[in-house]
């Protein structure tokens, strides 16, 4: 009775309703068959936009609260760790809205920005259907279940969680795994902000001013104005939009030369950076600063929308490209199944987001009843995110698009041979127009600009360029795009550290029970440390040696990423079974069917193929045979690049082969596991924590509703468990 009536309110649609929805599921309809019917004609990028929003709206307003009610039966009278646990360091009941900027901040990383743009060689319709369709059935699933059994298990990291209720066996597959793993994702993460900030000091300077203005944002919601969460955002979008204009001030200045840093200085400071957000309290540093991160990406993704609307720019890329079929692309190798679902990860489906809701945010959340906004919802916005990388990156012309991802042993080192190297991909563009394109944002060549990031920010500065200021301005918005992006990343590399220190600290607490308490200090102070320093390693070694370090590593990053997401959703599959929903773990169990085929066929490809652009054994043999017969091949200069690259694809081969075992291992326990609970229900046992009444009253949504505001009113005049400032 509790659960229904927590539950059932709001169900049933009204005519108006009705009405609405229906216009709604009208226009992305409309979206959608814009974009799959063009043939050779030119379609404006709005239709895209159009389609995304649409097929969002339905599936937040319909599929997620059928997840939320049906099948996880969100309980709001049931206290959450974050009530229950609170002690100011880790767990911390924390405004919805403050919790939803930290969260999509700390999802949202470099994934919803690269890897569509470095998709869109296949077209724009392969990567677009894959990031509204996925996210929705796939990576916004993953993400709110998973928050929601590990915010019923105290907050336990996803290894954890694997190994008490899959087994022995699978959860020490999946502690292995999910540990090496994200030490690869935080120092891919951490390379990308390390390129974006060296030698910019505009971007440097405005990133470094995000920090001190975030702990004047905590202060002043925990000391000065406790629950005044519309005041202290205000405050702090005024000082953050004050921060992004004076960085150009200061780049300009004799301030310049202070905040232009080398690479390796930067990599010192992010590794100072990351060990102290990860052990400062939730509230004073972490969840304000990316609460502040999230205006400014949510406000710079908005406006591009809104500039797409107005401008109406067209797609100049095909909806699907030749090298969709043939696999020989110059951007990445391999056929459209099965790496475009690998290369876009974070814009539909990313293990890694399972590492955050399973880390930060169950610890922070108030109430059950929030997991469908800021775990689905989250995950909705990001996807957005990802629409608009694919709309930057395909209306700008194909030529130039080609030009700056494709590798310099492809195109050359000049725009005459670029512009050669491109007309033999059935691309035109003149040497004088990739010297005028590069000019224009003013840099000194736009070539081989691989990563996705230049390409992104050449999308935006044709955009807001048409908006706000025309070609003289051109420059200005590149800039800020590329600024943009290391914000977006750094902000999911701190998150991503502390998430880094619980699941060490859970490993390790299964060997020495203290460190099972989150917030023991000497065990928070070792874990950290030992985290940092394992991806501090692999960046500071990348940074100085092209090919090595994180360097070696990166070819893995797509590939871990979606395996991880595999492990997330068979813990989710198994804990839906184990605790008596077996009819709706299909819920979970049809995307983690799918993510074990692709990623596991990808992991296949990359061992064992014969194309050397695509196996990494068989780039080894061939770069060893090279070496016996004293030959170079690019990317090598010398000799011992040439050993270097061998070293490296054996690796890659290696830990490819490795990760996809551990995988298949936990995938095949969880099989196991499973099979027992539906032959005997009785026997299953789970580490849910007990139910405990809530004293807390919080809104669900962003909004809150008119009986959310009796009952918060109702709390306040009885004295009691309101959250502050909930409804302000």
């Amino acid at each position: 009775m509790r659960v229904r009536t927590a539950t059932q309110a709001g169900h049933r649609l009204g005519p108006r309703s009705i009405a609405v929805w229906t216009a709604v599921a009208l226009v992305g309809a409309v979206g959608w068959g814009m974009l799959a019917l063009a043939r050779g004609e030119e379609i404006s990028a709005a239709w895209m936009v159009a389609a995304a929003l649409g097929s969002y709206a339905i599936g937040y307003r319909f599929y997620s609260r059928f997840i939320a009610t049906r099948v996880l039966r969100v309980d709001k009278s049931r206290a959450t760790p974050a009530e229950r646990l609170d002690n100011g360091i880790d767990f911390h009941p924390t405004d919805r809205r403050v919790l939803l900027g930290h969260h999509f901040a700390a999802i949202a990383g470099a994934g919803p920005l690269v890897g569509p743009v470095l998709a869109a060689q296949m077209g724009y319709l392969p990567g677009t259907i894959w990031i509204v369709v996925g996210v929705i059935f796939a990576g916004a699933v993953q993400d709110m279940v998973t928050l929601f059994f590990s915010m019923r298990r105290d907050g336990k990291s996803l290894g954890q969680m694997a190994r008490e209720e899959i087994g022995p066996v699978g959860g020490a597959a999946a502690l292995l795994a999910v540990l090496a793993i994200m030490i690869i994702l935080l120092a891919v993460l951490a390379l990308v902000v390390v390129n974006a900030l060296a030698e910019s000091p505009w971007g440097t300077f405005s990133i470094g001013m995000t920090i001190p203005i975030a702990l004047f944002m905590g202060f002043y919601l925990r000391v000065l104005r406790p629950g005044r969460v519309s005041e202290v955002s205000l405050i702090g979008v005024a000082l953050l939009l004050l921060a992004l204009v004076s960085g150009r001030w200061v780049a300009e200045s004799s301030w310049a030369d202070t905040f232009t840093l080398e690479p390796g200085t930067l990599v010192i400071w992010l590794l100072v950076y990351s060990f102290v957000a990860s052990i400062l309290p939730v509230w004073m540093l972490l969840a304000p600063r990316d609460y502040l991160s999230t205006f400014m990406k949510i406000g710079t993704i908005g406006l591009l929308a809104i500039g797409v609307i107005v401008t109406l720019p067209t797609l100049k890329m095909a909806g699907v490209t030749d090298f969709a079929g043939v696999g020989d692309g110059p951007v990445f190798a391999g056929s459209l199944f099965p790496f475009v679902f690998i290369t876009i990860a974070c814009g539909a489906l990313s293990g890694f987001h399972a590492l955050i809701s399973s880390g930060t945010t169950p610890k922070m959340i108030q109430k059950e009843t929030q997991v469908r906004m800021i775990g689905f919802g989250s995950m909705l916005m990001e996807s957005f995110v990802a629409i608009m990388a694919m709309v930057a990156a395909c209306i700008i012309d194909p030529g130039l698009y080609f030009a700056m991802n494709a590798p310099a042993g492809v195109i050359g080192d000049n725009v005459q041979a670029a512009s050669e190297a491109v007309q033999h991909l059935g691309y035109t563009i003149s040497p004088d127009q990739l010297a005028a394109a590069a000019k224009a944002v003013e840099e000194q060549s736009l070539l081989s600009r691989t990563g996705g990031a230049p390409t992104l920010a050449i999308g935006v500065s044709e955009i807001f360029s048409k908006v706000v200021g025309g070609g003289g301005m051109k420059a200005f918005w590149y800039h800020f795009a590329i600024m943009f992006e290391a914000l977006f990343i750094l902000t999911a590399l701190d998150a991503g550290t502390r998430v880094g220190r619980f699941m060490l600290q859970d490993m390790l607490g299964n060997v020495y029970k203290p460190f099972r308490r989150v917030s023991w200090w000497p065990g928070l102070l070792i874990s950290s440390a030992v985290i940092v320093a394992l991806w501090g390693y692999f960046l500071w070694v990348g940074v100085h040696e092209p090919l090595g370090g994180i360097n070696q590593l990166f070819p893995l990053f797509g590939i871990a990423n979606q395996l991880l997401a595999a492990v997330a959703l068979a813990v989710c599959t198994t804990l839906l079974i184990k605790s008596g929903r077996l009819k709706w773990a299909w819920v979970t169990g049809i995307p983690l069917v799918w993510d074990a085929v692709v990623t596991l066929t990808a992991s296949w490809q990359k061992v064992f193929s014969s194309d050397a652009k695509v196996g990494f054994f068989q780039q080894r043999s061939n770069y060893q045979d090279a070496i016996d017969q004293g030959k170079i091949l690019p990317p090598a200069k010398t000799m011992d690049d040439m050993h270097t690259v061998v070293t490296n694809s054996t690796v890659d081969g290696v830990l490819s082969a490795l990760f996809a075992v551990l995988v298949i291992v936990v995938l095949a326990d969880a099989a196991r596991t499973c099979v027992r609970a539906i032959r005997d229900p009785g026997g299953a046992k789970l580490t849910e924590a007990p139910y405990v009444e809530s004293k807390l009253v919080a809104p669900a949504g962003l909004v809150a509703t008119k009986e959310e505001k009796a009952e918060q009113t109702a709390a306040a005049a009885a004295g009691a468990g309101g959250a502050e400032g909930a409804g302000r």
